[in-house]
């Protein structure tokens, strides 16, 4: 509505009345006064900012007027609720009355011009005090800030790090990646076709995953040693040792990557700070004495065990450092982490079946601790969630399966082979005594030489070189004392990391009577593992939790005396303080590891039929022969693994004369219709001078295939 005091603010000429106007005037209106040389004047002085007389009495009506509303707001609403209506009603003829009334004033405060902008209505004053219009940006923006929030996520920045970081701790892996292997060509060699031969099976013949083409005449042989089946995708593609060995390289590049990760998020979901985590994740896959199992990718391969914890701890809403926060929970990440849990187990059971009983222990406590609290100690409506609870169930059903199908070829061949089971003597020969914790492997370029004369005191070095770090040691020990972790947790990571070194030590500590003969006869499958030494995994990744907890809460001192400081920035010399440790702990993951080159492949590998026999045999000499194989996966009687069928046995002892009759009969016997030497294999052996004998008496046809002798009987 418009009131008498808007007339008196008007000093200059207006418009004419519009179509409609007098009906929003009172009775007391009269039409305005032809302007008079004060008016001029005034509208001069209102231009030029200067205040008058008319705008002061506005002023105390305007203010009188609001005053007036606010004391009377129940009467403004109703007034501004009727004059809405009546403009409802009205139509046209209000809004021209409007117009009419506040045209008199233009837009930027001065007088309109007459009759120049007659019948429009100028824009309202106060709106340059207003907010700027929200822009509703296009859909190349929208795309562009989504990529630019992903790529400065953390866990982008993580992922990256994590690959940059493998990349340069294990060159030269990726250097000459289709002619060399890293450590020695022997078990990364056999490892290599195992994951050829489980993509290759799985594409063409899957019911014989089992029945692999090496060890002939015997079945089940490819589960005589680990079988790294979770890799089987990337076997998928490409055929040839050079394929195999290139998809071997990429692999255990990767499986550092995911292991700096997995360790990373763990670290982050109990509650660690970023660089807390970034040393967690880096102590883990770069500890000095997994440079020593650089020749097996299946113990290389372990990051999925500390992102499977992670996963699993984030989807039931549970820190350590926080405790159970109901309201994080997802079963979505739940899955996952059973999920992931599973493919980790289908890697080996090296490390693997250790896990499982990991984890079986963690369910049976946190089932344990649920109804406690849920029916004793604070009885609540619904405490977990039917879903999370039906995912669990679901879960674990998944992993169990994966366990019990796996383990089904194992059984049958530790029945048809007693010699693959391990005694309490085998064991006791890979097991380290207490220095081998403070000793590194020659592969370590920091403390390699260093420690020559302790390894020379190892019965056998390579499984009993244990250091986890010293740096990790120092601030693993730092946080028993300053940490972020409560002192129950800490305590609790102690004897974590206690109870996983004796075990580690097998039967050195106290003959293992009460620590691990206990689990090598009472708990399935234990009795396959003959390297105690691997437990150290379990060390390593809980002597990182704690160094995590103590540089977080140093992370927080520095944040805290930075807040001090104006502005509140940490300084170079406190940036370098938090970030000095994680570099200490790279420059101890420093490798010297040698990456010596694969034999090539024999032409005749290439195009022989089977069944195939190439000599000489022997445990390190097969396994680049079962590479070999990878580009038609002929039938051949090599293989290497954890142990020799004693048929392989045999026929290694009938053919160190070959070629002569009994040999060849025991061929024929077996099924053996080709027999190869390779001249550069043979250089050095009885087999040098053989391949020149003549064979015509014996009944077989001896040609050449490039470097190699062919012998078909």
């Amino acid at each position: 509505m418009s009131s008498g005091t808007s007339d008196t603010t008007r000093t200059g000429p207006g418009p004419g009345p519009g179509p409609g106007a007098d009906d929003d005037r009172t009775a007391t209106e009269a039409p305005a006064p032809a302007p008079t040389p004060d008016d001029t004047r005034t509208s001069k002085a209102v231009r030029d900012g200067e205040k008058t007389e008319d705008d002061d009495r506005a002023e105390k009506d305007s203010k009188t007027e609001g005053d007036s509303k606010a004391g009377n707001g129940g009467k403004a609403g109703d007034d501004s609720k009727t004059e809405g209506g009546s403009k409802a009603e009205g139509g046209k003829k209000a809004e021209s009355g409007k117009k009419a009334e506040d045209s008199g004033t233009a837009k930027d405060g001065k007088d309109a011009p007459g009759g120049a902008d007659a019948g429009t209505e100028p824009a309202d004053p106060w709106q340059a005090f207003g907010p700027a219009p929200v822009t509703v940006p296009g859909r190349l923006r929208r795309a562009t800030r989504a990529v630019g929030r992903f790529l400065v996520h953390e866990w982008t920045l993580a992922t990256l790090g994590s690959l940059v970081l493998a990349v340069l701790l294990t060159w030269p892996t990726l250097r000459y990646p289709l002619y060399t292997l890293p450590q020695d060509f022997y078990d990364p060699a056999l490892q290599a076709w195992q994951i050829a031969w489980s993509g290759h099976i799985l594409l063409t013949d899957p019911a014989q995953l089992w029945q692999a083409n090496t060890f002939y005449p015997e079945s089940w042989s490819f589960a005589f040693s680990d079988t790294l089946l979770g890799y089987a995708p990337a076997g998928m593609i490409g055929t040839g040792p050079e394929a195999a060995m290139l998809r071997y390289n990429i692999l255990f590049v990767l499986a550092h990557a995911l292991a700096t990760l997995g360790a990373y998020a763990l670290a982050r979901q109990l509650g660690a700070g970023r660089i807390g985590a970034a040393v967690a994740g880096v102590s883990y896959a770069y500890a000095p004495w997994l440079l020593a199992q650089a020749g097996h990718l299946h113990v290389i391969s372990n990051g999925g065990i500390p992102l499977a914890l992670a996963m699993l701890a984030r989807g039931h809403g549970w820190s350590l450092r926080y405790g159970y926060r109901p309201k994080r929970r997802h079963a979505g990440w739940a899955l996952a982490g059973w999920l992931v849990a599973a493919w980790q187990l289908s890697l080996g059971f090296g490390i693997g079946l250790p896990f499982a009983y990991v984890l079986a222990g963690v369910v049976l406590v946190a089932t344990l601790t649920w109804y406690l609290r849920r029916y004793w100690i604070r009885p609540v409506r619904h405490p977990f969630g039917a879903r999370l609870l039906i995912t669990d169930v679901v879960g674990g059903l998944v992993f169990a399966a994966t366990g019990v199908l796996l383990s089904i070829p194992y059984f049958t061949v530790a029945e048809q082979h007693p010699n693959a089971r391990r005694s309490i003597a085998d064991i006791d020969i890979y097991s380290p005594p207490a220095f081998g914790f403070l000793t590194a492997p020659a592969e370590s370029r920091i403390w390699g030489g260093l420690h020559e004369g302790a390894r020379a005191a190892l019965p056998w070095h390579p499984e009993m070189t244990l250091l986890p770090g010293f740096v990790l040691y120092a601030l693993a020990l730092g946080g028993l004392f300053f940490s972020v972790w409560r002192l129950r947790h800490r305590l609790l990571l102690l004897a974590g990391v206690l109870v996983s070194m004796v075990l580690a030590m097998g039967t050195r500590f106290f003959g293992g009577t009460f620590t691990y003969v206990p689990l090598v006869e009472h708990l399935p499958g234990w009795d396959g593992i003959r390297t105690p030494g691997r437990l150290m995994l379990w060390t390593t990744l809980l002597l990182g939790l704690l160094a995590a907890g103590t540089l977080t809460a140093f992370a927080m001192r520095v944040r805290e005396i930075a807040a001090q400081r104006v502005p509140a920035w940490p300084g170079p010399w406190l940036r370098t303080a938090t970030l000095l440790p994680l570099l200490l702990v790279v420059v101890e993951g420093l490798n010297a590891t040698p990456h010596p080159v694969v034999p090539p492949q024999p032409a005749a590998m290439r195009t022989v039929q089977g069944p195939v026999l190439v000599l000489p045999s022997g445990q390190n000499l097969d396994q680049p022969v079962m590479l070999w194989t990878t580009t038609r996966f002929q039938d051949v009687v090599n293989g290497g693994s954890g142990f020799t069928p004693v048929k392989l046995a045999e026929t290694r002892e009938a053919t160190q004369t070959f070629p002569d009759p009994a040999s060849i009969d025991h061929l024929r016997r077996l099924g053996v219709r080709t027999v190869v030497v390779p001249r550069g294999q043979a250089a050095g052996t009885p087999f040098e001078l053989a391949v020149e004998m003549p064979v015509d008496a014996l009944g077989i046809r001896r040609e050449e295939i490039g470097d190699a002798v062919v012998y078909h009987l």
